[in-house]
C-alpha cells in the first residue's frame, strides 16, 4: 500500500497502523491526522476514493462523516453559550416559541446538548428529500410530544439533535448551523470542513462504500454488546428501530452519496471534511482554542450517562460532545471528548495529552462506537506519546 504525506518519525507507529488496516482490515481509502499541542506531527492518506471509477484518494479528498458533524455542531452553540448569547439553561420557546407546543415549553438547550429532550425519532414517517428542508423538519419537531420527561432520562438522538441544536442558532443568529460554522469556525481557523458543501466541491468527496458483511470479524457477531443493539435494531416496536429507519437510513449508503445530500444541512449527520481539518479543530480545542478552558471544562463533564434508550448500552455525553463510554473510546487512556461517525470516522480531542485526532474513511465497517481501525490508530498514538 503506497502511503502519502507527512509523518513525524515519532509517530511511525501511527503510519504503521493505518498500512495495517489496509492490508488486514479492508480499508478502501481514508486519511488520518494528528496534531500535538496545537502543530500538525501526521497527515497521511492513502487507497481508492471511488472504487467505481478507480480515483485514488489524494491530499484534499474529502469524506462525509455522519455524526462525527455532531461536534462541530456543540462548538458553534458553546460558542453562542460562551458569548453570552445563548442561555443553554432557558426554556428553548424563548428563541423558537413553536417549539413549546405538546408538553415541550420547559425544555431547554442542555437538554438538546445531551439528548435529553425526549425527541430522537420522528413520530410520523419522512423521507430522506423532506429532511433536506430545514423549515419543514423543524417544523416537525416542533409540533412532537416528547417520548419522555425531558431531562429525567437521555437517549442517543442521531439524526434530530442537529436540527434542534441548529434551529436554536438560526433562531439567534439568522444563520443556519452550517453558514454560521462556516463564518465562526471553519473560515477563521482554515478548515476544509462543511456542513452543507458548496456545489463546485462535490468532486471531491470519497464515495462511501457500504458494509462488507463477508469481512464482519467473528469476535463482533459473538459480542454481547453488539447482539443486544442489532436485538433492538430488528425490533420494529423499539425506539431504536424508529430511529434508524425514519428516515429510512438502514437501507444503505447511497443516499449519503448524492448531490442532493452534500448541500443539505444535517447538522447531526452529513458533515464533511478532511482528516487533516478535523484534526486542526480538536488539535485547536485541545489546546484551550476556539473555546474557553472554562467553556470546556463545562462541556467535557458529564451531563447524561447511563442506559440509553435509543443505543442501548450506556452511553456518556458533555455539552454535545461524546465522552468515553460502554461504546466510545479515543484511546487507551479513557480520556477526550469528540464523536464518532457510523461506519468508522472519527475526531476528538484530549486536552490532557495536547492531541488533536481526525480519521476518515470511505469503507463502511459494522463497528458499534469506535471502530477497530480508529483503536489501531489511537493505541499506537498513545504508544508514541509513552502512554500506550
Amino acid at each position: 500500500m503506497d502511503v502519502h504525506g507527512v509523518c513525524d518519525p515519532r509517530f511511525d507507529g501511527v503510519r504503521q497502523a493505518f498500512v495495517r488496516n489496509f492490508d488486514e482490515l479492508g480499508e478502501l481509502g481514508a486519511s488520518v491526522a494528528v496534531d500535538l499541542d496545537g502543530e500538525p506531527v501526521v497527515d497521511l492518506w492513502a487507497g481508492t476514493a471511488d472504487r467505481t471509477t478507480g480515483r485514488p484518494w489524494d491530499e484534499d479528498t474529502l469524506a462525509l462523516v455522519f455524526s462525527t458533524t455532531k461536534g462541530w455542531t456543540a462548538v458553534c452553540a458553546l460558542l453562542l453559550w460562551e458569548r453570552g448569547e445563548l442561555d443553554i439553561d432557558a426554556p428553548v420557546a424563548e428563541v423558537w416559541p413553536e417549539f413549546a407546543a405538546a408538553g415541550k415549553d420547559s425544555v431547554t438547550t442542555r437538554h438538546l446538548l445531551t439528548h435529553q429532550a425526549g425527541l430522537p425519532a420522528f413520530d410520523e414517517s419522512i423521507a430522506v428529500a423532506e429532511c433536506h428542508d430545514l423549515d419543514y423538519v423543524t417544523s416537525r419537531l416542533a409540533a412532537q410530544a416528547p417520548r419522555w420527561q425531558p431531562g429525567t432520562a437521555h437517549g442517543y438522538h442521531a439524526i434530530t439533535y442537529g436540527w434542534l441544536v441548529g434551529e436554536v442558532i438560526r433562531r439567534l443568529t439568522g444563520r443556519t448551523v452550517g453558514q454560521f460554522f462556516r463564518d465562526e469556525v471553519a473560515g477563521p481557523l482554515g478548515l476544509d470542513t462543511y456542513i452543507g458543501l458548496p456545489g463546485q466541491l462535490h468532486g471531491r468527496v470519497a464515495r462511501l462504500q457500504p458494509l462488507d458483511l463477508e469481512r464482519v470479524p467473528p469476535e463482533l457477531v459473538n459480542d454481547p454488546r453488539i447482539n443486544a443493539i442489532v436485538g433492538a435494531f430488528f425490533d420494529h416496536s423499539s425506539l431504536t428501530f424508529q430511529v434508524f429507519t425514519n428516515p429510512p437510513l438502514l437501507a444503505g449508503v447511497e443516499d449519503f452519496n448524492t448531490a442532493e445530500m452534500y448541500a443539505a444541512e444535517w447538522p447531526a449527520a452529513n458533515g464533511v471534511t478532511t482528516a487533516r481539518s478535523l484534526s486542526k479543530l480538536y488539535g485547536q480545542l485541545a489546546c484551550d482554542r476556539v473555546l474557553s478552558s472554562s467553556t470546556l471544562d463545562a462541556a467535557t463533564t458529564p451531563q447524561s450517562e447511563g442506559p440509553d434508550r435509543v443505543l442501548v448500552l450506556s452511553t456518556r455525553f458533555g455539552l454535545g460532545f461524546a465522552l468515553p463510554s460502554e461504546v466510545v473510546s479515543y484511546g487507551p487512556t479513557g480520556s477526550g471528548f469528540g464523536h464518532d461517525g457510523a461506519g468508522g470516522s472519527c475526531g476528538f480531542a484530549d486536552r490532557r495529552a495536547g492531541v488533536g485526532f481526525g480519521y476518515v474513511m470511505n469503507q463502511m465497517s459494522v463497528a458499534l462506537g469506535t471502530d477497530e481501525r480508529v483503536r489501531n490508530l489511537t493505541h499506537a498514538l498513545y504508544a508514541a506519546l509513552g502512554e500506550g
